[in-house]
């Protein structure tokens, strides 16, 4: 048994980070419905590289994490609409999930007020770019423009280059993977309590919280990390040009600066592994080290030093990170042999995790917009009739 087989989430998200954080409690054994408007649904659809994929609102930005979904299609701006998910929220639904900006739910009726009523152990989560309130919180943003807001951007790069954005939307599938631990908390505590619950999530919050040692370090010293591209706090621990690519060193500890430098031959060295050695010899020990690493290919020294108990990899592109057998091995990735829509088989990330038992795992394909709202709202006593007429006046679709 999974842990969240019997609970019932209604997700009414879209883009990456709110259908990520649901996304992991269905690999969970949730029952998901995402909620989409019938004419406008989930920008992720039309999103990703294939844009044939796009078109027909199956992009891979939306089927990265539609899996385990089922897909019901309501105007929530039509009176008949808004009934509808009310139904659903009182006589199905345990968790309700949204992330439009806020005040949205609530001029229509469907805040945590109005839903709690409903439903009083009711557990909703609004998640936003700035939070409900404060002085931001009227504000939007997307991911490269929270890591702009909160120090990240301007803390990578190089002098030369100027700040630079993160390659990947970092902080999308942080708050996604804080939202599905803020939500599972809030579940366990629901178990405990028999009481709701809000959860209030900001993009930004996220984003700060993963700098907290930079941020602890700068209240306490008033330094603050500047752009320094690949260079680290040590010689030992940046990154270097091998004889034909890059290679990643992370030798951060005394016990790993030891054994780096007898790796490569330099025992003098590796006796002298104090703080103040590190940081005052930096550029002395980095131009040695940089002289040493262009002698052999990235792939020896990866070899040579793993062999040796020193972090080192090679720097690798996606597609060939993608062929590691280790891969395969941790079961990350899910390949999906039939998708509606799709025409394709199509791979998609599972979890980050693995259990013993009732682990994550995924039994349904992602959802065309729409495909399961007959279903869903037989299920909570439509009939074909009243489904009928909702699908007529553009209620439901």
């Amino acid at each position: 048994m999974r842990p969240f087989e019997g609970v019932k989430i209604l997700d009414c998200t879209h883009v990456l980070a709110g259908p990520f954080a649901t996304y992991q409690l269905a690999v969970l054994g949730a029952d998901v419905i995402k909620v989409e408007d019938p004419d406008e649904p989930d920008q992720s659809r039309e999103t990703g590289g294939d844009h044939a994929l796009n078109k027909a609102r199956m992009g891979t930005s939306f089927l990265t994490q539609g899996s385990n979904k089922r897909s019901i299609a309501l105007d929530l701006k039509s009176e008949d609409g808004r009934a509808a998910l009310k139904r659903l929220v009182r006589d199905w639904a345990d968790v309700f999930v949204e992330n439009y900006r806020p005040g949205a739910f609530r001029t229509l009726g469907l805040g945590y007020e109005d839903l709690s009523r409903l439903k009083p152990r009711l557990i909703y989560a609004s998640m936003t770019a700035f939070g409900q309130d404060g002085p931001r919180g009227t504000q939007t943003a997307y991911d490269h423009a929270i890591q702009a807001t909160s120090g990240i951007t301007a803390a990578t790069g190089t002098p030369a280059s100027g700040p630079i954005k993160a390659g990947v939307p970092v902080i999308d599938y942080a708050t996604g993977t804080m939202g599905a631990f803020a939500l599972s908390a809030a579940l366990y505590q629901s178990l405990r309590t028999g009481k709701g619950q809000y959860i209030d999530m900001a993009m930004l919050d996220v984003a700060m919280i993963l700098q907290s040692s930079h941020i602890t370090d700068y209240f306490h010293s008033g330094r603050h990390h500047k752009r320094a591209g690949n260079r680290m706090r040590f010689a030992e621990n940046s990154m270097h040009e091998a004889a034909d690519g890059l290679v990643q060193l992370a030798a951060s500890n005394p016990r790993q600066h030891r054994r780096f430098y007898q790796a490569i031959d330099e025992p003098a060295e590796a006796q002298r592994a104090s703080l103040d050695e590190r940081y005052t010899r930096y550029e002395e020990k980095y131009a040695m080290i940089a002289a040493k690493m262009k002698s052999k290919t990235a792939d020896y020294w990866e070899n040579y030093l793993q062999g040796k108990h020193v972090p080192a990899t090679r720097v690798r592109e996606l597609p060939e990170a993608l062929r590691d057998p280790h891969l395969e091995h941790r079961a990350l990735l899910h390949r999906h042999e039939s998708v509606p829509g799709v025409g394709k088989p199509v791979t998609v990330p599972l979890a980050a995790f693995k259990f013993a038992h009732g682990g994550p795992s995924i039994e349904r394909p992602p959802a065309r917009v729409g495909e399961h709202t007959d279903a869903v709202l037989a299920s909570v006593g439509y009939s074909a009739a009243e489904i009928a007429a909702l699908r007529a006046s553009g209620a439901a679709g």
